[in-house]
């Protein structure tokens, strides 16, 4: 590794570690990322909730939670959980952040991503918290994986020049959720979000996107959808660009082909360029993301630097953490609930385009709503 550039890819950590989590939802995401990395990391989950009392009580035992609660309404009324943890389905989430904003004891709330069904709903929960005095963060951890740190280290650093193209290429299948089949959600609200938030965290906020969406037949076999197959453009007013190509049901692997799943990433500008891989197509193996880069500055050859860490479950201690630090520092989280709503346009302007076959403008979604 090049010892003369430091990259900065590691999240900020609050001093006070010990305010009291209280989790709400006991299934995958909470179980296996959340919960994993909060104890890692040296912070205090305090009491869990979830619609199975059994299965709240399984995580709990595994993780060294002592409060196991019947249900949530329980939990949010324990005056030593200053901050709320929500894993719950998108369309159950607002419901439950009514009532969390109603406790004044409560000072921050993480929320999963997408924050509510569409934009219109994300917004209501927005004004929820600012009206509540209570800090919004939102979980969106592909910012937290470490190539992806690392990148905009050398982004802010100026290393690679201005940006000039980025591109994901995402051959992975997901584990789908009871949830998902139910809203009919395959890859747009799902995994296309990450990637179109991880854009906005690179370079900032496009003016228009373009996309094309179809149905996958492979993921059809397991729930109807409208949204498997998302190619989109951002267009920025810079004439930078940004693409990705999300295939959420890559093979057929599972049906008996070659099971090549990844998922790769290129920044490209006038200094430099960076490339990397994501994990996380991997899981539960554990294998980290990778970062290769090269500049003007040295001689034609690629620098190489390596961590241990992984998107799941290390990068999910990253939207705690800021959470805990706009509470401890009194400001905006760094993914806050505000900013996400540029997060969520992009979302919905992705499905607007698809079905109207044309760009759509961003502020034409986030003015709409």
């Amino acid at each position: 590794m090049n010892t003369d550039i430091k990259l900065d890819y590691l999240t900020k950590l609050p001093v006070d570690k010990e305010l009291g989590i209280g989790c709400i939802g006991s299934g995958f995401i909470m179980a296996d990322c959340q919960l994993v990395a909060y104890r890692q990391a040296g912070f205090n989950p305090l009491a869990i909730a979830s619609r199975n009392r059994a299965n709240s009580q399984a995580v709990a035992d595994r993780h060294a939670i002592k409060k196991v609660y019947d249900t949530y309404d329980e939990l949010l009324g324990d005056a030593e959980i200053a901050v709320i943890d929500i894993a719950v389905p998108p369309d159950v989430q607002i419901e439950v952040i009514r009532k969390a904003v109603r406790q004044k004891h409560i000072k921050g709330i993480l929320a999963q991503k997408p924050l509510g069904v569409n934009l219109q709903q994300a917004k209501e929960i927005v004004k929820m918290c600012a009206d509540a005095g209570i800090k919004l963060g939102v979980n969106q951890n592909m910012r937290y994986d470490q190539s992806i740190r690392a990148c905009k280290s050398l982004l802010d650093q100026g290393l690679l020049g201005m940006p000039v193209f980025a591109s994901i290429d995402m051959r992975a299948i997901p584990h789908y959720m009871d949830w998902q089949k139910a809203l009919g959600w395959a890859t747009l609200r799902t995994m296309s979000i990450h990637h179109l938030d991880t854009f906005r965290f690179l370079f900032g906020d496009p003016e228009r996107v373009f996309a094309s969406v179809s149905a996958d037949p492979r993921c059809a076999k397991s729930f109807d959808h409208e949204d498997g197959i998302a190619l989109y453009i951002l267009e920025y007013a810079n004439g930078f660009r940004a693409s990705s190509w999300d295939d959420i049901w890559t093979g057929p692997g599972r049906e008996g082909a070659v099971n090549d799943t990844y998922i790769n990433w290129r920044v490209e500008g006038t200094d430099g360029l960076a490339k990397g891989t994501i994990g996380w197509p991997s899981y539960p193996e554990r294998t980290p993301s990778t970062l290769d880069y090269s500049t003007i500055n040295n001689n034609g050859q690629w620098i190489r630097p390596r961590w241990n860490e992984v998107w799941f479950p290390d990068a999910f201690a990253g939207p705690m953490a800021q959470l805990l630090c706009a509470i401890e520092d009194d400001k905006e989280p760094e993914i806050g609930g505000k900013d996400n709503l540029k997060t969520m346009a992009l979302v919905d302007a992705c499905y607007l385009s698809y079905k109207e076959h044309r760009a759509v403008l961003i502020e034409e979604v986030l003015s709409a709503n």
